[in-house]
């Protein structure tokens, strides 16, 4: 998630990406709060929640795209292996405590219903913060050889989740086998974090080429991603598995493999729109992908805070679409509310006070017309 504002040193398409991401979430979040029981079995809101439910791979490989671009400045600098972890570290801790102030400020919103165990549940906040913080080794490595130990790292983690899953934690304590453990109601490390290292290994990529030659890259990825989406998909409706035991929608990591292949079709599309189909004009999307994680937090207290508590799971399908819409424009004028504070306040700031210093001074200088002389 990111919080700044557009700049041209910025690689449009992830931002573009990061708010398609943030616009589907919003959706998806809408509809999962607020439509009535009755209408939860139709193909219109199974609909809003599969697409609803790729904005956390897409902000986790995200997340793991810009950890690259840090590993790799740091390496342009110089800096020895120990400091260029240190920095990713350090942008580790800075989401561990946006995460850890995320649920304190939920839980004392919602007092007094609010409940102790709340303050330590594991989000996707959470969820990256500890995965950056482990991935941060990954800053060791040069170049060409973090793409594929990263990508390598990815592909271990999400087929070692079944096996994760099969192992005895009860001796952990829950809100830190929740960080570990797969579990629909927390991102836990298996499967969750291999988004987070293959977005490494993408970052990477796009750190070692050249921009002449993005066309040529996202080809490829195409191609991979097509690859990966058919050959999983393929796997997954085999006869036999190579577990034991495996839930398709908790720790498949067929399913990993899919989102993996959509999530890189997104790129490549953000890519080609924001290449040769966009103008440099002002973009509504790319709007949201700057300030993503402002979004997250104010829409997650409207949306399942005690806000708007008479429409929860009481709304139509064309209800709670006209709420969708009205908490994505709200949201979006945050977003630009928020880019634009700056030179909004020094403009306020500056206007009528420089307007009546400037009488001011203009009053207590001599004129010009009573010293001249006369005659």
């Amino acid at each position: 998630m990111a919080t700044g504002k557009p700049s041209s040193s910025r690689l449009a398409f992830l931002d573009w990406m990061r708010g398609a991401a943030a616009v589907m979430m919003l959706n998806g979040h809408v509809f999962h709060s607020f439509t009535r029981t009755a209408d939860r079995e139709g193909p219109g809101y199974r609909l809003t929640q599969f697409v609803g439910g790729m904005p956390p791979a897409l902000f986790l490989f995200l997340v793991g795209v810009t950890l690259a671009f840090l590993m790799a400045s740091r390496e342009r600098q110089g800096l020895p292996a120990a400091a260029r972890v240190m920095a990713a570290m350090r942008r580790a801790g800075y989401l561990f405590l946006i995460a850890f102030l995320f649920r304190i400020q939920a839980w004392v919103f919602a007092w007094p219903w609010a409940q102790w165990r709340d303050l330590f549940k594991v989000d996707i906040l959470n969820a990256m913060g500890f995965a950056l913080a482990l991935m941060s080794l990954l800053a060791i490595v040069p170049g060409v050889g973090r793409v594929w130990l990263a990508a390598a790292l990815g592909a271990l983690i999400a087929f070692g989740a079944p096996l994760v899953s099969l192992m005895d934690w009860s001796w952990l304590p829950g809100g830190v086998r929740a960080y570990v453990v797969p579990d629909l109601q927390s991102f836990g490390f298996f499967p969750w974090a291999a988004f987070v290292a293959f977005g490494v290994s993408a970052g990477s990529v796009l750190r070692t080429v050249s921009k002449e030659r993005f066309d040529v890259v996202m080809k490829g990825a195409a191609g991979l991603a097509l690859l990966l989406i058919l050959g999983a998909r393929y796997c997954s409706h085999l006869p036999y598995s190579l577990y034991p035991e495996s839930e398709y929608w908790l720790n498949g990591p067929w399913l990993v493999l899919i989102k993996l292949g959509v999530v890189i079709l997104i790129l490549v599309g953000s890519y080609v729109w924001t290449q040769y189909g966009a103008t440099d004009r002002w973009s509504w999307v790319r709007q949201f992908g700057v300030t993503s994680l402002l979004v997250y937090w104010v829409h997650t207290e409207l949306v399942y805070g005690r806000w708007f508590w008479f429409w929860k799971e009481r709304l139509s399908p064309l209800q709670t679409a006209l709420v969708s819409v009205a908490v994505i424009l709200s949201m979006l004028a945050l977003s630009v509310f928020k880019t634009n504070w700056k030179s909004l306040r020094q403009r306020f700031a500056a206007s009528p006070r420089a307007t009546s210093r400037q009488r001011s001074a203009i009053s207590d200088q001599p004129s010009a017309v009573s010293h001249q002389p006369s005659g």
